[in-house]
């Protein structure tokens, strides 16, 4: 995820990875609607492929005890509760397939995996000289190609490094970094498998809580699903020497055995009797103490934090950190910004892991604690089940992610769009272009392509007070000492740091393309209308759904990431100048 988006970004990057070959099966399950929304933010073509080599989930079905024994359908959701997501479902394809999909998109660029490839040592440099010059390739890497003879090594000299590597992270460990947290004594199996099967919800998302543990269903590509197996007291898959689990004190056929002991009196066999995938693990709940060694070598995902896999956000938190981090180190290297913004990427990624492990604690316990029956009073409600999991649905779709005011998060106009949070993402809506009346989803105007998107909603511009605020704010943002003239880096007359785009309150019938003050229609794409389609299909109060007054307008600065940094008053540039002096270079 990281070196596609810095290849995409044009940054020269080296990516190596111990396996041999790529994945072909097993691993993280699939991407949530944020991850969605952030894959189609660098090229449509990743989600239109999640789409199409994926399962998408559009119902969750809920099992509990039966009072005759067995389980019975209790209730049932849809799969994610998320109202302002672009695309309210998730979407399973297994990890080899998703990085398959950025594998794709990076070749378009010439870059490729190094496989079989590990390092053996890792130094960054403590010269305060250099630690303080981007350009400095401070790190120094020794790689070893395991297929070549002993002795063949490569020394690599970076300017930055990162290590994505799991769980148990080499870099992590090399730089000892240490994590905070616990194993739980939650043991788990999973299986991917094609079932044979009555149980009538095998393509829905399903949980399923009986008196013999727990199964949640999770219907993959296909026509395999994922059964995740609650492993009881009696298990004895953890090695006590180690305290790790030992995979070979257990087999796929085992787990399956007893995920047909809570499924009963549905019948769940292994139709061909292939397993596609299948491991054991213990629920860990740990975050590194620091994702960075002087800003200079970093650790993104599992490496600096682990959680239970129920909530889903392993793989798709991993891509978030990633996603937050390229932007700011292609702004450092191409010298845009100074380093010290990429102390954010720590601040705003470590604190999202707390929270999300402090969610998954309590999320797990349901998972792990008995359903409430007539023997065990004091077990899980199926009403507490449910108020949590719509609950966790904030989290697990990604939707409920917010940055704390930084050098890059200022909410002190928050007010002037009430309903965009700052910090927050930026929320999908439908406007028209007033050139054409073609209707465009706000997010298709976001691409992470590095540039800080200027939204101005310019009131309504058939009155004649808002037009003149809205040519007042043209002149303001056109002086040499404006943001937009001292941090734009205007090329061929494109910003290369930002991309204006202006939505009037007007209707398509009161104003045209030509309305727009001259600054604002610099491409005729780039304005917009807050209006009904041609078939009054989509589009239209927009600027309520925002919480934008419509002749006192806004400015939204969303971020590269598609996060608001900030948002200000028409009148304020005064405000935007000071925001961006605080991180950008002239």
């Amino acid at each position: 995820m990281c070196a596609n988006a810095l290849v995409q970004a044009g940054v020269n990057v080296r990516i190596i990875d111990k396996r041999p070959e790529g994945l072909i099966a097993g691993q993280a399950d699939g991407c949530q609607p944020r991850t969605l929304e952030i894959l189609h933010s660098y090229d449509s073509t990743l989600s239109e492929k999640m789409f199409k080599r994926g399962e998408i989930l559009h119902k969750t079905t809920f099992y509990n005890p039966s009072p005759g024994g067995g389980i019975e359908k209790t209730s049932s959701a849809v799969s994610i509760n998320a109202p302002t997501a672009r695309w309210e479902y998730s979407v399973n394809l297994h990890q080899g397939g998703i990085e398959g999909i950025l594998l794709e998109a990076m070749a378009d660029k010439g870059s490729r995996v190094e496989r079989s490839t590990v390092p053996t040592a890792i130094e960054v440099s403590q010269l305060s000289e250099d630690l303080q010059n981007p350009t400095a390739y401070v790190a120094k890497v020794t790689l070893k190609n395991l297929e070549r003879e002993e002795d063949d090594l490569e020394i690599v000299h970076a300017k930055f490094v990162l290590g994505s590597d799991g769980a148990h992270s080499w870099v992590r460990k090399a730089f000892d970094i240490a994590m905070e947290g616990d194993n739980t004594d939650s043991i788990w199996g999973v299986v991917d498998m094609v079932p044979d099967t009555d149980f009538p919800d095998f393509r829905t998302k399903s949980f399923v809580h009986s008196k013999d543990g727990t199964v949640f269903i999770i219907p993959r590509e296909n026509d395999m699903i994922r059964l995740y197996i609650q492993q009881g007291p009696e298990s004895d898959v953890i090695d006590s020497a180690t305290g790790r689990v030992d995979k070979s004190r257990t087999s796929p056929e085992k787990l399956i055995e007893q995920g047909q002991k809570i499924l009963r009196p549905y019948r769940m066999e292994n139709k061909d009797g292939k397993v596609a995938w299948w491991t054991v693990y213990v629920v860990g709940q740990r975050v590194a103490v620091k994702y960075s060694i002087d800003e200079r070598a970093f650790i993104a995902g599992d490496a600096c934090h682990t959680h239970s896999p129920k909530a889903g956000q392993g793989l798709n938190a991993s891509m978030g950190d990633t996603h937050n981090f390229a932007w700011k180190v292609a702004y450092v290297l191409r010298g845009w910004s100074p380093l010290s913004l990429l102390k954010t990427y720590e601040s705003e990624r470590r604190t999202y892991a707390q929270e999300l492990i402090d969610f998954d604690k309590s999320f797990s316990k349901l998972f792990t604690d008995r359903p409430r029956t007539e023997v065990h009073q004091n077990g899980v409600t199926h009403e507490q089940f449910l108020g949590a999991f719509k609950t966790a649905s904030g989290f697990t779709s990604g939707m409920a992610i917010r940055y704390k005011p930084s050098s890059i998060v200022d909410d002190t106009h928050q007010s002037v769009a009430s309903n965009l949070v700052v910090g927050e993402r930026m929320l999908p809506y439908i406007f028209i272009r007033a050139a054409s009346s073609q209707p465009i989803e706000i997010h298709d105007m976001l691409p992470a392509d590095t540039r800080f998107k200027i939204l101005v909603f310019a009131g309504n511009m058939a009155d004649v007070v808002d037009r003149a605020k809205l040519e007042a704010l043209g002149e303001e943002l056109n002086k040499p000492e404006s943001f937009m003239r001292r941090y734009g880096r205007s090329e061929g007359g494109k910003w290369q740091v930002f991309d204006l785009v202006c939505f009037s309150a007007a209707t398509k019938d009161a104003v045209s393309f030509f309305d727009f003050p001259e600054f604002f229609r610099w491409h005729w794409t780039k304005a917009l209308l807050d209006d009904k389609d041609m078939h009054g299909r989509s589009g239209g109060s927009g600027y309520a759904k925002f919480g934008i007054d419509e002749n006192a307008g806004a400015i939204v600065v969303v971020r590269p990431d598609g996060y608001i940094g900030t948002i200000a008053p028409l009148e304020d540039v005064a405000f935007l100048n000071a925001y961006f002096a605080a991180f950008l270079l002239h």
